[in-house]
Formats: C-alpha cells, sequence, structure tokens
C-alpha cells in the first residue's frame, strides 16, 4: 500500500559542469496507530509492509506476543489532495482479554525516522520486560557464517538499489538461511517490519536465530531483539553503550563493526565457534 519511492528532477553537477535528471528517491510518509481507536504513536515510515510494523511495535512494547492477541488490523478512511487513499491511518483491535497498551507505551511526539524510541515519557519506560529468556538459548553460530550475512542481507535489498536511502533487516537461522528481511528508512522500522512478520506466522519466540541490521546497533534495536525472543543482533557498525549493556543484562550476543572476516563481539562471545 501506498508509495514506496518518489521520482525527483534533480540538478547534477559532476566536475562544475551541471545537469538536469530524474532521480529516484525512497518515500517517507507519516503512519498513525491507534489502538482501539485511541492514538498510539505516529512514526515515520516507508509504505508498505505497514501491518507488519504495526505488529512488530506492539511486540517490542510488551503489548502482544502471539497472532492469537491481534483481532483486526485496518486502514482508516485519509485522502491526500487528490482524494485517494493514503493509507496512513491504521486501527488495530486486540482481541478480548488483551490488555491495552500501558500509558508507558504512548508517543507524546512523532516517531522519526532516526529515533524509535522519541516520544517516551520517562527514562524507566525505555526498559520493558520481555516474556522470553534470551539467555538460555543453546544457539552456536559459525564464525564464517557470520561474516557471510552482511552481504547476503544487502542482496535482499532491491529498494536500496534504486535509492541508496534504505536501511534494511534481516532475520536468518543460525545455518545463514534467510527467514525474511525487510526495508524502511528508519532501522527501528524494518526491525518492527521482521519482528510483525514473525509474529503474525506465529513464529514468536525467535529462538536459533540471528537478526542482521544494517548500520548501527542502539539500545532500542536491542531491546527490540529481546522483546522478540532473538539470542543475537549483528550489525554492520557500532553498537551504543546501552546496548551492549542491555545485551550483557538479557544475555544477548551482541556483534558489532560486522565487515569483512572482522568483528567486535560485546555481549556473550560464548555463541561464536
Amino acid at each position: 500500500m501506498g508509495r514506496v519511492t518518489v521520482r525527483q528532477k534533480i540538478v547534477r553537477v559532476v566536475g562544475g559542469r551541471r545537469s538536469e535528471r530524474v532521480e529516484t528517491l525512497v518515500a517517507e510518509e507519516p503512519l498513525e496507530l491507534r489502538v482501539g481507536g485511541e492514538s498510539l504513536m505516529v512514526t515515520m515510515r516507508t509504505p508498505g509492509d505497514d501491518f507488519d510494523l504495526a505488529a512488530g511495535f506492539l511486540v517490542s512494547e510488551g503489548v502482544i506476543t502471539k497472532a492469537a492477541d491481534l483481532a483486526t488490523m485496518r486502514f482508516c478512511a485519509g485522502t491526500d489532495e487528490r482524494g485517494e487513499q493514503t493509507y496512513n491511518l491504521l486501527d488495530i483491535a486486540l482481541a478480548p482479554g488483551v490488555a491495552a497498551p500501558a500509558p508507558a507505551a504512548k508517543r507524546e511526539t512523532t516517531t522519526t525516522s532516526a529515533c524509535g524510541i522519541c516520544g517516551k515519557t520517562a527514562l524507566d519506560d525505555v526498559r520493558t520486560a520481555s516474556a522470553w529468556e534470551v539467555a538460555d538459548d543453546p544457539v552456536r553460530i559459525d564464525v564464517e557464517l557470520l561474516a557471510a550475512l552482511p552481504d547476503r542481507l544487502r542482496a535482499a535489498q532491491r529498494l536500496f538499489d534504486k535509492t541508496g536511502g534504505l536501511h534494511a533487516a534481516g532475520l536468518f537461522t543460525a545455518e545463514g538461511e534467510l527467514i525474511v528481511s525487510r526495508e524502511d528508512v528508519g532501522r527501528h522500522n524494518a526491525v518492527d517490519k521482521v519482528i510483525g512478520w514473525a509474529l503474525r506466522a506465529d513464529l514468536l519466540p525467535l529462538r536459533g536465530t540471528v537478526l542482521m541490521v544494517s548500520g548501527r546497533a542502539s539500545f532500542e534495536l536491542a531491546q527490540k531483539a529481546v522483546m522478540a525472543g532473538v539470542p543475537a543482533l549483528a550489525a554492520v557498525s557500532a553498537p551504543s553503550s546501552l546496548a551492549a549493556e542491555l545485551a550483557g543484562e538479557a544475555g544477548l550476543t551482541l556483534v558489532g563493526f560486522l565487515r569483512g572476516d572482522t568483528m567486535n563481539v560485546y555481549a556473550r562471545a560464548d555463541r561464536i565457534d
């Protein structure tokens, strides 16, 4: 649903010489999530896989843990200046008996594509208890296989080839098989889309898997991995100090600077052979 890319006229300058051309840009549009008619958050995202995004966000916030927790998801009426449906307002109904999101889950401001926890009202709200333990996951990961994951994720990035402006997240088996990948202008959205897909496929908890992300490994990405039961998170860039702290506390294997045959392991290196 919605536009994934847009075409934009630009002026290209090479060696002082100017020329006009048409460039493909990744689309970035707001999506408002409502639960039971009440606004929960507005996030800036790349349109597409919005049901997965919504489901993954609710997993990350500790609201739901299985597909049966969702009753319905539907796009509400909303049109642009041409009178066309925007698909930018999504209403979610939880199954009977599933508690509504706690006040801490509500975002007071628009969540940008760069920040998945923007709008949290207190620092304590950032830490959310997971329904599953990842510390006791017995997964073992071959170091050479782990080194191959960035290229395998990059090969799955179809939209990146057209725009150069998207983050990606991919869920792999311990044997290196790609289970699912998603792209989005926001790295946290890409992860939520992966987790939401897994929830809707009734695959949670994601034991024995590796979550590979482009860019850095922030606290929010580490937390999302733990909330989905993922035992290992790998990134091509650096983790934050809080991500490393959370990984150590939760028993999450955290790998950063995964480039070629080099990597830094910040927590639970015992899982890597």
